[in-house]
């Protein structure tokens, strides 16, 4: 059982959904689960979480990515400790919470209020496309849903609803190999019964991205960075100079390497520049490279370990 999986009368059931709801957003559970512990052993309750500096929760969940996710659930604690640290039981109260949209909401709406409404994520999304055997684009799921709640919903069992569409999109309504063989309504489904199958779109919208990263040196071991970058994802943190990738270099810069990396939903192609130094721009700072403890991303430190190779 996952951590975040209380039973209904659990006292931290919302704080555990709340957190479990930020940190899967686009990512596994299987890199989520250490993540959840460890804000669980500095954090037990929503209401030190609401107390927390942002600071040290940016550093607890650093290496997790969208680093915008943790901002919104700092704020979404403080915002429900101005309400005693209760759930409104409305949908447009709820996505009232920083970072909240109607997905999340819904699954708040039905894990701690018991409300009858789905969260429609990609696996229910699957699912409800295979069982009408209809491309996803095609289908309006609020008005699917809305028409056919008393089929769908079983009185004061709703969250356990919401759960089992969730559960049953990832391991039997498998977006490749779904296992049709086991499933138990197979019987019903049209995308089972047809021999002209719809197609699931198991594409990623994956965005490509040629970049140059810029890294100032100094002999003592350090490495000018900044936090005032164009990098929306990495907004605030430590980075070195980063510009799209460009035909005419200046003959001062050395190139290290050229390697990839992806990030969420973006894969970069990264040529990694150098120079020695003893200025560096006004927006920048000297940063021991060695020191690992700064609040730095994943990003930079893989930067860090291949300079330091040359230093």
């Amino acid at each position: 059982m996952l951590p975040w999986r209380v039973d209904k009368n659990h006292k931290h059931k919302l704080y555990y959904r709340l957190l479990s709801e930020f940190m899967l957003q686009q990512t596994q559970v299987k890199t989520v689960l250490p993540y959840f512990s460890k804000f669980l052993k500095h954090y037990p309750t929503l209401k030190s979480l609401s107390q927390a500096q942002e600071r040290a929760i940016l550093k607890l969940w650093e290496g997790l990515g969208y680093y915008r996710r943790a901002k919104n659930l700092l704020k979404s604690s403080k915002h429900l400790a101005k309400i005693k640290y209760e759930l409104p039981d409305s949908l447009d109260e709820v996505k009232k919470l920083p970072g909240v949209g109607t997905y999340t909401a819904n699954a708040l709406l039905a894990f701690i209020h018991d409300k009858p409404t789905l969260a429609v994520d990609g696996n229910v999304r699957r699912v409800f496309s295979r069982i009408l055997n209809t491309e996803e684009t095609e289908i309006n799921f609020e008005k699917l849903i809305k028409l056919n709640k008393k089929k769908i919903f079983i009185k004061k069992r709703n969250s356990d609803v919401v759960e089992a569409f969730m559960e049953f999109g990832a391991i039997i309504c498998k977006p490749k190999n779904p296992e049709c063989n086991s499933c138990k309504i197979k019987k019903k489904c049209n995308y089972f019964k047809s021999k002209k199958l719809k197609k699931v779109n198991l594409r990623k919208n994956i965005k490509n991205k040629k970049i140059n990263v810029f890294c100032y040196l100094n002999k003592k071991k350090q490495i000018g960075l900044t936090k005032k970058s164009n990098v929306g994802f990495l907004k605030n943190f430590v980075l070195p100079e980063i510009k799209i990738r460009q035909k005419n270099l200046s003959k001062e810069w050395n190139l290290l390497l050229n390697y990839n990396q992806n990030i969420s939903n973006k894969k970069f192609n990264i040529n990694l520049y150098y120079k020695f130094t003893k200025k560096i721009p006004g927006d920048f700072k000297w940063y021991n490279i060695n020191n690992k403890n700064e609040m730095i991303p994943s990003f930079t430190k893989k930067i860090l370990n291949k300079i330091e190779k040359i230093l």
